[in-house]
């Protein structure tokens, strides 16, 4: 990765916040917390900004259909990211597997 690379990745994560400010006070307090959790739990989605960008749309498509936020994704805001990350390995479980050497043996 070259200097080049990180500018633009920088570049990009700014005008990617500058899209969640943009959002009504309530989606952006919702997507932040989504996104502070992300951050700790390492899904390996988050690395190629798919989830987050696809997140950032989703509630954009949300305030365009009038719609609050948790009417949009339920009540338990914890459990829906949750979903959204069901099925995507972590950092976490990367590393593990490694030092185990056996792979799906993350958490045993």
């Amino acid at each position: 990765m070259g200097i080049h690379d990180i500018i633009q990745g920088k570049k990009q994560w700014r005008a990617h916040m500058a899209r969640v400010k943009a959002l009504p006070p309530d989606y952006e307090i919702v997507y932040k917390e989504i996104q502070r959790y992300y951050f700790k739990v390492g899904p390996i989605g988050l690395a190629d900004g798919s989830l987050l960008t696809g997140l950032l749309e989703f509630f954009e498509e949300g305030v365009a259909a009038g719609t609050g936020v948790l009417e949009l994704i339920g009540d338990d805001v914890a459990a829906f990211a949750d979903e959204l990350i069901k099925d995507s390995r972590t950092f976490a479980e990367v590393y593990q597997e490694s030092i185990s050497g056996e792979p799906g043996t993350a958490g045993k």
